[in-house]
């Protein structure tokens, strides 16, 4: 697989990482001169941060705290949070949360003063600027939306709709273990099968780049390793953070190269089956590589070694056993390893093709091309799972 000669790599201007970094950011935003921070959050925020923000007032910044958004964001979602931090007159934003609520931060800080609507920012580099300062601190290890310049969010219609632009690459970053260490353990597989897809699709797809290969192996290497142990005992902080890392990881690539089909056919099962995001993609990660393999044997030979398999069989027997790894690590963490478990009737995957068939943005990334044929092959691949034994 060719490589392109130019890559472009966009991070934070500054990435705090491991355990203890949430207080760096509470160190570290007092220095910054906010008076008004606006924290986008989730429901139980309160009750699962550690005790700092409230210390903030004592520096003189006035904090708001917003946990309107529970589930995947919608575009009128994203309006009411933006109403509220325009209310508050903010001059900061920080995201603490899964992807969800880091992509509608993101959003909120760069449609603060009002130059742009959400609309008009869809697509590839339409976001002029960016005059609110930014920072995002993430509570599970899945997305990486805190290093990437994408923002996803679900329109009127139902359909993932997404902003790239390098200003919601967010100012600064902190990562720290601790704060994932609540998540349930089906929401840690499910965000952990995603953060896998990312460094896969990326190390995978024809866009692949050996500036970005070393962060998409290791993040699989990672991810693989320290998954299942993370979802056995969510204490183990070990675990943890290698998750996290592997997770960030992920959000690194995702600018310079991004995903390919297993995130264009996840969309329709979150579409039509309200089904998250992260399993989405589980449902479909297998299927996708089992399909991709043949185009791109010598690179998913070398996922399948991240993952564990051994390296002393030819790159084809390698690959296919990359792929029961793959399917094995989904099962063991106790998540539905087809479709048909995950109660998508077969009588529904007609319409599943050609849904994902729009998302073109990311299939044009695929190793291997698609036609709609073969998005439905795949799905009815999906539908009744591998054989993992």
């Amino acid at each position: 697989m060719e490589t392109r000669t130019i890559v472009t790599l966009l991070s934070p201007a500054r990435t705090v990482f491991g355990v203890g970094s949430w207080d760096a950011f509470l160190q570290d935003v007092m220095e910054v001169g906010l008076k008004r921070l606006f924290v986008v959050g989730f429901p139980a925020l309160e009750k699962t941060l550690p005790p700092g923000l409230a210390a903030l007032s004592d520096q003189g910044i006035a904090v708001r705290i917003n946990t309107a958004i529970a589930k995947e964001p919608k575009t009128s979602d994203l309006e009411r949070v933006l109403a509220d931090a325009r209310d508050f007159h903010a001059d900061g934003v920080v995201g603490i949360g899964g992807g969800s609520v880091l992509d509608v931060a993101k959003v909120v800080a760069a449609l603060l003063d009002g130059h742009q609507t959400f609309a008009e920012i869809i697509g590839n580099g339409l976001l002029r600027r960016r005059g609110t300062y930014l920072a995002c601190i993430p509570t599970t290890a899945g997305t990486g939306s805190e290093m990437s310049p994408n923002a996803l969010l679900t329109d009127g219609d139902g359909k993932k709709v997404a902003a790239i632009s390098p200003f919601l690459v967010p100012d600064a970053v902190y990562v720290d273990p601790v704060l994932t260490v609540s998540v349930p353990p089906a929401t840690t597989a499910a965000t952990g099968i995603d953060a896998l897809a990312h460094c896969m699709e990326a190390y995978t797809n024809i866009h692949a780049h050996a500036a970005v290969d070393l962060y998409a192996l290791e993040g699989i290497r990672l991810v693989g390793t320290h998954l299942k142990a993370a979802c056995d005992d969510g204490t183990d902080l070990v675990a943890r953070t290698g998750l996290a890392l592997g997770s960030m990881y992920g959000g690194m690539c995702l600018g310079p190269v991004n995903t390919a089909a297993a995130h264009a056919l996840a969309y329709p099962l979150s579409e039509f089956h309200g089904i998250p995001h992260g399993l989405s993609v589980a449902l479909v990660l297998p299927a996708v590589m089992r399909y991709n393999i043949p185009w791109a044997v010598e690179r998913y030979a070398r996922v399948a070694v991240a993952l564990g398999a051994a390296s002393d069989r030819p790159a084809l027997q390698t690959a296919l056993e990359g792929s029961r790894l793959l399917s094995r690590l989904i099962a063991d963490c106790g998540l539905p390893t087809s479709l048909a478990a995950a109660g998508v009737p077969k009588a529904d995957l007609g319409r599943l093709a050609p849904a994902a068939w729009k998302v073109q943005r990311l299939l044009a990334n695929n190793p291997r091309p698609m036609q709609l044929e073969d998005i439905d092959a795949v799905y009815r691949d999906a539908c009744w799972g591998p054989d993992i034994r």
